[in-house]
């Protein structure tokens, strides 16, 4: 048996089917860790299975208090994502349990999609294609003599983590005025980048195009409602690439049926996939993609490449990476090195 052995739940998610672990296990196999598969189940089935581990791979099925306070042996659960929201943070701080994750393996990708959803979302592009394809030809520039050009307008980014510093960077060349909101980021972080910190206020009522990039905190849980959409321009347009569940999305569906904002880019909703009687499914002025932001030819093998080094690394009696709760650590036996980062963890 190997000296080490990590559970996974069965099934994958944000992967290849029929993957393997042959990257993970690029930085296990040294270790003699093995990774074994627990089959889709209860939360009892789940801890009977998993007692025994010495480190949780969370993936596929949300990793609930039940779940952790069941592990008698773990000494790490690793995401292969940036959000932690599927595993219960707290209850693995209780146990003494650092959670890795992958805070910045994603954020040019992510970035990149954020900006592409800007510039459509603004230039209507989804509409203009249908138009096109419809025979409505004459159609498409009456439309657009109505939108301001970009050049100018204002981009307020909600959250002033990596992806929204990179998305930022992106937006600087196209000739927007950039601020940005988050109470956990120092002015200083923002001004050095040539970005104005304001209140949220502020960036609701001067945006023309608002970002959001909250981590899906509990206290970001919700964090734009109907009473926010009702602060912002009537031409704004409002994108989101974080987490579904950090907005209202009622209250987003009754800010663009009743003209409060013109339009919507999201890569992220409240419930995915949608359900068919979505009204967003079936909005024009709305751009929806599969919560891919992250997704290309490198998102698969760099991120479980990750989670193989965090999961070595802590077993092996030293210090992870990331850890979106370091408090875990002081009073733990990983001392053999200093932390490469502490990441802010989700806030990313």
């Amino acid at each position: 048996m190997a000296k080490f052995r990590i559970a996974t739940p069965a099934g994958v998610s944000f992967t290849v089917a029929g993957g393997g672990y042959s990257y993970e296990m690029e930085a296990l196999a040294p270790i003699d860790a093995e990774i074994y598969e627990i089959g889709r189940g209860s939360e009892d089935e789940f801890v009977a299975a998993a007692r025994d581990a010495d480190a949780l791979y969370a993936k596929g099925r949300p990793i609930t208090k039940r779940m952790i306070d069941g592990l008698e042996r773990c000494k790490i659960i690793a995401l292969g994502s940036v959000g932690v929201d599927t595993v219960d943070v707290e209850a693995a701080t209780a146990k003494g349990i650092p959670v890795t994750n992958c805070p910045d393996t994603f954020i040019e990708e992510v970035a990149d999609h954020a900006m592409t959803l800007i510039l459509a979302t603004h230039r209507r592009l989804i509409e203009q294609d249908r138009l096109v394809r419809e025979g409505r030809w004459s159609e498409g520039r009456p439309m657009l003599l109505k939108i301001p050009r970009l050049r100018g307008m204002t981009l307020g980014l909600i959250a002033f983590g990596h992806v929204a510093r990179a998305v930022a960077e992106r937006a600087k060349p196209f000739g927007l005025n950039i601020l940005a909101y988050d109470p956990y980021i120092e002015e200083i972080v923002m001004v050095e980048r040539g970005v104005e910190p304001v209140s949220l206020a502020e960036l609701l009522a001067r945006a023309d195009i608002i970002s959001m990039h909250s981590p899906a905190t509990e206290s970001a849980q919700r964090m734009i409602r109907e009473e926010h959409f009702r602060q912002m321009k009537k031409t704004a347009i409002y994108i989101s690439t974080g987490r579904g569940p950090t907005t209202d999305e009622t209250a987003l569906i009754k800010a663009l049926d009743e003209g409060w904002i013109a339009g919507a880019g999201l890569d992220v909703l409240e419930k995915e996939p949608p359900g068919d009687n979505n009204p967003l499914l079936r909005m024009d002025k709305v751009i929806l993609t599969a919560h891919v932001a992250s997704a290309t030819a490198r998102f698969d093998p760099a991120r479980r490449r990750r989670v193989g080094l965090e999961l070595s690394l802590v077993l092996s009696g030293k210090w992870p990476m990331s850890c979106v709760n370091p408090a875990v650590l002081a009073n733990s036996r990983l001392r053999r090195w200093q932390p490469v980062s502490m990441e802010r963890g989700p806030n990313s």
